[in-house]
């Protein structure tokens, strides 16, 4: 894998249907996958550049090849091998074990079976052997081999199941449908033996819910998108066989190329380590500098009166160049200060603290059998230092569990009454709930209980009609029978459940859809709709709509999506309807509701049909697609006439409020990033106490252009400063960071609690211009902060803002895609296994299921990793620090001649002990009875061949009492040395 040819840059890619001889023209990625990073030639040369790549590693390996040298070492090399090899070997093997397994899991994909056409039969081939071009049969519950264009199934009209867990965590099923040209295929083999359609589409990308192509065949050219196209990683589900031809295979498949590096997270601890380490660097060459620097003195003052002891002469020995030498000795000697096992004992305790957390039995939510999970063993100890929390509120602070509560229908609000005195008072669990018992497909856990709303369609009110039926066919929910033929619903966000599931107890029974029409019963009748067009959902259109035509031949647009949105699109006529409307939702948004705007319109045969032109024109371009389609939704979708709005429940979740209440206690900020509504979002800061009346202010800046959101947020300034405050002065428009500083500043002389409400219009604008620092800093000051109506991107940048400006550390914690890019910009992400599938997770670092498990993560896990990890600081660097000087200190003592001392005293004078700390660290010691310590050896390493002869003990001035015949040669390096010595007489 690693001597493979570098293909081209792919622009575009063409395949053509069962010519594999054609498509190897374009050397096209065959089916295998290698996540494997070795193979067993090339691991052990990779590996260790791998491993010499980290500062330690390579300094070790410096100080083994000086400690060969034997004019230098005092120390033999073995006593730095040992430790190097030791750590080299650990790493290396968990590297081998982790690639063996990677070779194991590839190994077990590329040899899966599946069936190809191959020659006019179909034939079992290894996935690995499935080339571009192939046409593959699958059948019900396999994975898909490779990306697929569906060609036909089992299904009428070319649709079926898939199940995408894999790809973006989602257990709902997806419909994909074939176009109607190769659906009529079939499972006839010789048929699709002659298919010879070329596809002409992007290159391989890693956009799982995009795809632009052409398919010619027949002298026609059909347009695709991702509803016609099958990914790897998906299973089929619900459907006997399909079959699809290979359009990505192996590395170039969409789930293969979401499987690139994630970035890389450090913790604050790690980053200052690489500092101090650098700097221990730089104080282990000071001191072997000043060493040097002694030694030289040394040679030049004092080692002339022991040259004649030992036979030198006197131009054999230059000072200079004995300074040189003892520079290295030394750097030897004292490398002990570096801490070659530091990095491994840190991953050994945040292993240990990692499981701390996987095994904590107080983190484990039972409704779910979900436990917590530490994804990562690098940044626990950084969970102790976290400072702002960046939370989604949807699924996250609520429950997600979505409960239709309330409707406007043409200016009447439906699930509340009026008493005797005409004022409006809440229905209550104590009122009787409507009965559905009558409705034998009416969902068993759907309450209402306003009674008015069931008269209203009884009485055949065209107004609830036209609502309850615009709800039951816009919408991308699946249907399906169990066994006792219970209708099922297969959503993709709860919130489209709960709307489903009222029209469906209304009487507005959603049945089935194929990729032309769509069935619903009203009332007891069944109706078949034509699908004309599908305008989907997203994060910037922030609606979707449906066109269709019903049985008298009319044709309908149904729209539904925000308020913001729709109301923009209105026609002139709906405008005394719009105003009530919007009271209505202030009032649902008040309660805390999520809100949705409804509307349709009436279409023209001739001008849609001229409008469906030119949409089939703009899908088939193969440049700018997405621009010209919008272009086009924005044409259609206007003149809307409005019919009322949605309001829909969803309860926050156990332990919520508690859990703030906490974190605000031990000084850590929360700020709630939300897509809905202002009045909802600002409801729930009530609800769970972030908002409290007992505040001093709470800031809702809400400006359309820039001067208006710049003037806001001087006013909000104003309020906390005060207009003469010198703080407030030159913060017009900050445009330097340093003024940031500030900031801190400011915290210290604000008095009282404030909050900071923005919504997303106002935000982009704060965002994009001069002023996002004034933002940051009003941000800062206030306890609390409210971010509502953002996108997805508009959540990143909010958190990039303060991590890039702030020195504290974030975390972001969400339960959806929409949190994904907010998860992976904070220092720390951590998912919620919510309603919204697992994006959230698999793009987090730490995930559980429950918002209240967050000040267990922080404020018990958070806290022990953070402070058992200093603790380890402190005592490892003390310990090395404490071994080293000793010897720096020795160096005084020994005529800086690089010797290495092991002060570990022995009964018997002639007894060589081990030093604890190296294996060569020999010492010698002396009784009161034996030599005292006026007596010495001395050995110079630097003297070449003397250097290695046997040293001489020598006598120091008032010590006659010891005969020369009682001293002994003894050939060891380690001495002790006199402070006064003078030549025996």
């Amino acid at each position: 894998m690693f001597l493979c040819k570098k293909k081209p840059c792919e622009v575009e890619r063409i395949v053509k249907a069962n010519d594999r001889e054609y498509n190897e023209k374009f050397q096209y990625a065959d089916n295998r996958i290698h996540t494997s990073k070795y193979s067993i030639i090339t691991f052990l040369p990779i590996n260790l550049f791998e491993q010499f790549q980290r500062v330690a590693n390579a300094y070790f390996l410096f100080l083994l090849i000086l400690q060969l040298i034997p004019e230098i070492s005092s120390l033999t090399w073995f006593t730095t091998i040992v430790p190097l090899v030791l750590v080299i070997t650990m790493t290396a093997v968990k590297d081998a074990t982790d690639d063996y397994f990677r070779h194991k899991s590839d190994n077990q994909v590329n040899n899966r079976q599946s069936e190809v056409l191959i020659d006019g039969k179909l034939q079992n081939e290894k996935w690995m052997n499935v080339k571009v071009g192939d046409i593959i049969k699958l059948e019900n519950n396999q994975f898909v081999a490779a990306d697929l264009l569906l060609l036909s199934s089992s299904e009428p009209h070319g649709l079926c199941y898939i199940e995408t867990a894999e790809l973006d965590g989602e257990t709902n099923l997806k419909v994909r449908h074939a176009l109607s040209v190769t659906s009529e295929l079939g499972a006839d083999i010789s048929r699709l033996a002659r298919f010879d359609g070329t596809v002409v589409c992007e290159a391989p990308n890693n956009k799982l819910d995009k795809f632009v192509g052409v398919l010619s065949w027949k002298d026609s050219k059909h347009s695709l998108n991702n509803q016609k196209i099958i990914l790897r990683g998906c299973i089929l589900r619900n459907t006997s066989w399909c079959f699809g031809m290979v359009i990505f295979a192996g590395p170039d498949t969409k789930l293969i190329q979401n499987s690139g590096k994630t970035k890389f997270k450090r913790t604050s601890i790690d980053r200052l380590m690489n500092t101090l380490v650098l700097w221990i660097f730089g104080f282990l060459a000071c001191l072997g500098i000043i060493l040097a620097i002694g030694n030289s003195i040394w040679e030049n003052q004092v080692g002339g009166q022991f040259r004649t002891f030992l036979f030198w002469n006197e131009e054999e020995k230059d000072s200079i160049f004995s300074g040189f030498l003892t520079f290295w000795s030394y750097i030897i000697i004292l490398n002990t200060v570096v801490p070659i096992s530091l990095y491994v004992s840190m991953e050994v305790i945040r292993l240990g603290h990692s499981y701390f957390i996987n095994w904590d039995r107080k983190m484990y939510y039972s409704g779910k059998a979900a436990p917590a999970e530490a994804r990562t063993t690098t940044l626990n100890e950084e969970l102790g230092q976290i400072e702002y929390v960046f939370s989604d509120k949807t699924g996250t602070l609520t429950q997600n569990i979505m409960t239709f509560k309330k409707c406007s229908i043409n200016g009447r609000i439906y699930g509340e009454v009026c008493d005797d005195t005409v004022q409006k008072k809440e229905i209550t669990k104590e009122k009787e709930p409507v009965d559905f018992s009558g409705k034998p497909q009416a969902a068993r856990s759907f309450q209402f209980f306003d009674q008015s709303l069931m008269e209203s369609i009884k009485l055949g009110d065209p107004n609830v009609h036209e609502f309850f039926r615009l709800l039951a066919l816009c919408h991308t929910v699946m249907s399906e029978e169990d066994s006792t033929g219970k209708l099922i619903y297969q959503v993709q966000s709860p919130d489209e459940g709960a709307l489903v599931t009222a029209a469906r107890n209304c009487g507005f029974i959603f049945k089935s859809r194929t990729p032309e029409t769509i069935t619903i019963e009203e009332l007891g009748t069944l109706v078949t709709y034509q699908l004309l067009a599908f305008l989907d959902f997203n994060n910037i259109r922030k609606r979707m709509s449906v066109i269709v035509r019903n049985p008298a031949g009319q044709i309908k647009l149904y729209s539904k999506g925000a308020d913001t949105i729709l109301f923009e699109r209105l026609h002139p006529s709906s405008e005394d309807l719009l105003c009530l409307t919007s009271d209505h939702l202030g009032e649902f948004a008040g309660e805390g509701l999520r809100t949705l705007a409804i509307a349709y319109r009436d279409l023209d045969d001739k001008y849609f049909k001229e409008w469906h032109k030119m949409l089939e024109t703009a899908s088939a371009a193969m440049h700018g697609r997405d621009d010209q389609i919008s272009g086009l939704y924005e044409e259609i979708e206007r003149d809307l006439t409005l019919l009322g709005a949605t309001a829909i429940e969803d309860k926050l979740q156990e332990g919520v409020i508690e859990t703030i209440a906490s974190l605000s206690l031990a000084s850590i900020k929360i700020w709630v990033l939300t897509g809905d509504k202002q009045e909802t979002a600002v409801n729930i800061g009530y609800a769970c106490n972030m908002l409290t009346e007992d505040m001093n202010d709470v800031f809702v800046i809400a400006g359309n252009t820039v001067g208006e959101v710049r003037e806001e947020l001087r006013k909000a300034k104003g309020s906390l400063f005060g207009q003469n405050n010198s703080v407030l002065n030159g913060h017009v428009a900050c445009e330097k960071p340093q003024q940031l500083e500030l900031v801190s500043v400011g915290e210290d002389t604000v008095t009282g609690d404030y909050a900071l409400v923005i919504n997303g219009h106002s935000l982009a604008h704060a965002l994009e211009s001069d002023i996002k620092n004034d933002l940051l800093e009003l941000a800062c000051l206030c306890k609390t902060v409210i971010c509502c109506r953002v996108t997805p991107l508009q959540k990143a940048q909010v958190v990039e803002l303060v991590r890039k400006h702030k020195n504290a550390v974030t975390l972001a914690i969400g339960d959806g895609a929409n949190d994904v890019s907010m998860i992976k910009t904070a220092h720390i992400g951590v998912g919620i296994s919510g309603q919204e599938g697992l994006q959230a997770v698999l793009a987090s670092d730490y995930s559980f299921a429950q918002f209240k498990y967050l000040q267990r993560l922080l404020l018990v896990h958070g806290r022990w990793s953070y402070f058992r990890m200093c603790k380890f600081l402190c005592y490892f660097f003390y310990k090395n620090f404490a071994f080293t000087l000793v010897h720096f200190w020795f160096a005084f003592f020994c005529g800086f001649s690089a010797q290495f001392f092991g002060p570990v005293p022995r009964k018997d004078p002639l007894e060589l002990p081990i030093s604890p700390h190296s294996l060569d660290g020999w010492s010698l010691s002396f009784s009161p009875r034996g030599l005292g310590h006026e007596w010495m050896c001395f050995w110079c390493p630097h003297g070449g061949k003397k250097s290695r002869e046997p040293p001489v003990l020598l006598k120091a001035a008032g010590s006659d009492n010891i005969g020369q015949s009682e001293v002994k040669q003894l050939d060891f390096k380690f001495f002790r040395q006199s402070s006064h010595l003078k030549r025996e007489q």
